[in-house]
């Protein structure tokens, strides 16, 4: 994942709440504290140092040539360093792309965003629009499957965190709205698949709104008409039984 990734302050998303006019940006590798102890500068750099070789080394030749000792050349870290750190390159891939789907997933939440929307999905699919070098050679290793699990999974625990401190949401039940994230983060991705499939068609801002259109009239459908039976979801959830 691009490591130089900012998130701009954007425009309001049709269809959703006026932003924050000062959103600031995001760059990768923050530390988050609510999540991760925070690590020390020099080790975040090291990390960092590796993750951006490995980039560099997939934009050139096939993921399954690329050999840890290429991605130490290319970053100028010893291989003692390297496995104080990781496994092997598997490890330091899938550790840098939790880092970026970490970031992205909750930006709203850590920069107090005052829109009502609940995932950045606008600046997200603005970003991956600029990576489609990296999703070629990300396809061609077969990785795209472990990677959008993984961000199906931080997607879904930002949005459930999202969704807490809502007021439109917070009388949602923890299990109802576990659920509602879970399927939030998969409706995410299933159109992110659609969108690059279709060349980015609409523009970013345009699936954010169709998005968090469909979200929302998810949680709260329009009132049924007079005289026809109500198909509004219930209030809260049953209990899972064992």
């Amino acid at each position: 994942m691009s490591r130089n990734a900012t998130t701009p302050s954007p425009k309001p998303a049709r269809g959703t709440a006026r932003q924050s006019s000062n959103w600031p940006a995001v760059k990768k590798k923050v530390p988050f504290p609510a999540v991760k102890k925070k690590i020390d500068r020099r080790v975040r750099a090291t990390r960092d140092n590796l993750g951006d070789a490995l980039i560099a080394l997939m934009h050139e030749k096939p993921f399954e040539s690329i050999t840890v000792q290429h991605v130490l050349d290319r970053a100028k870290v010893s291989r003692s360093t390297f496995y104080s750190h990781y496994s092997d390159k598997n490890d330091l891939f899938l550790s840098d792309v939790e880092d970026f789907f970490e970031m992205f997933s909750t930006a709203l939440v850590r920069h107090n965003d005052a829109s009502n929307r609940v995932a950045p999905v606008q600046e997200f699919f603005s970003h991956v629009a600029d990576m489609r070098q990296f999703l070629t050679a990300m396809t061609a290793s077969e990785k795209v499957r472990d990677v959008m699990e993984l961000g199906q999974g931080h997607f879904a625990r930002a949005i459930d965190q999202r969704l807490a401190t809502l007021p439109a949401t917070r009388h949602l039940s923890p299990t109802r709205r576990s659920a509602i994230a879970h399927a939030s983060a998969g409706s995410l991705f299933s159109l992110l698949n659609w969108w690059l499939r279709h060349g980015g068609a609409t523009t970013p801002a345009q699936m954010d709104a169709l998005f968090h259109q469909t979200l929302w009239s998810g949680i709260t459908p329009p009132a049924p008409r007079p005289g026809s039976r109500s198909t509004a979801a219930p209030k809260s959830m049953p209990q899972a039984t064992r």
